[in-house]
């Protein structure tokens, strides 16, 4: 396993060299694809063909979020978009938070259309595990969990800017821009608990196929370095990136950190 942090220089790139250009942004929890915004057009301008997507009841998709009651269903327009890939056709998924139980999910199903995954700050789980078990060694039980999800969940629907921030400020260091939490404030959505309770089936001949890369946030205060640590060392990937001064949402507070390492992965 490989261990490294963000550098400030710029890394060339060799598009011709390239497994594939297509890079696949599966947002986490609350999130949709809109939250992705400058991944997409810093992965654009470097020639790569990023596509974010609507997971099931997320964004602009319509599904009613209290009748998502699996993983599979949760992470359904992902499959969708994998299975129609053509037979020759990969990708490399991008995750964020528990958008790496659906990739994870992913990589079960269709190891042969992902050459490599990686885990941005994200629930990056074992065979038997289930993405609140990531969050439990923070959370005194399911309960409080289940509460404070309901809690964020009243945020949203009251898109109140002031208390998104108070929010974000709390459990993720204010490294997001003002501009940044108010988009959250309106776009951010209910977010389907029953697939993160669910145990994950993965086997060590479809997941364990896949080089899986992990990005840690250095200054999240939502899955703690400390816990991202854990993750690392429990389920070692084939390397590991760290991004000084991020918060939860590497993607709106270090955009252009994060951009480097995943062309930087692109090439591996």
């Amino acid at each position: 396993m490989v261990s490294l942090v963000s550098r400030t220089l710029p890394c060339p790139i060799f598009l011709e060299n390239l497994e594939t250009k297509k890079i696949v942004l599966v947002h986490g929890e609350g999130f949709g694809a809109w939250c992705w915004y400058k991944t997409m057009s810093l992965l654009e301008e470097a020639g790569l063909s990023p596509i974010a997507l609507d997971l099931a009841g997320s964004g602009i998709d319509h599904n009613d979020v209290n009748r998502i009651t699996t993983l599979e269903e949760y992470s359904k327009p992902l499959m969708n978009y994998l299975e129609s890939l053509a037979e020759d056709e990969k990708v490399i998924l991008v995750g964020h938070s528990c958008g790496g139980a659906s990739i994870s999910y992913a990589l079960e199903r269709y190891p042969k259309k992902i050459t490599k995954a990686v885990f941005v700050s994200a629930t990056m789980v074992k065979d038997g595990q289930r993405p609140f078990d990531v969050f439990s060694e923070e959370l005194a039980s399911a309960d409080v969990f289940l509460q404070e999800s309901q809690f964020w969940c009243m945020v949203m629907e009251k898109t109140n800017r002031l208390l998104v921030s108070h929010l974000i400020n709390s459990r993720s260091k204010d490294c997001t821009s003002i501009k940044d939490i108010a988009l959250a404030a309106v776009s951010m959505r209910p977010i389907p608990l029953a697939p993160i309770m669910e145990k994950l089936s993965l086997t060590a001949e479809n997941y364990g196929a896949v080089r899986r890369f992990f990005v840690q946030a250095l200054d999240d205060r939502m899955l703690s370095p400390d816990v991202q640590e854990k993750l690392v060392r429990d389920n070692p990937p084939n390397g590991v990136f760290k991004i000084k001064g991020s918060d939860h949402c590497p993607f709106f507070s270090k955009p252009q950190s994060l951009n480097k390492i995943l062309l930087e992965i692109a090439q591996v």
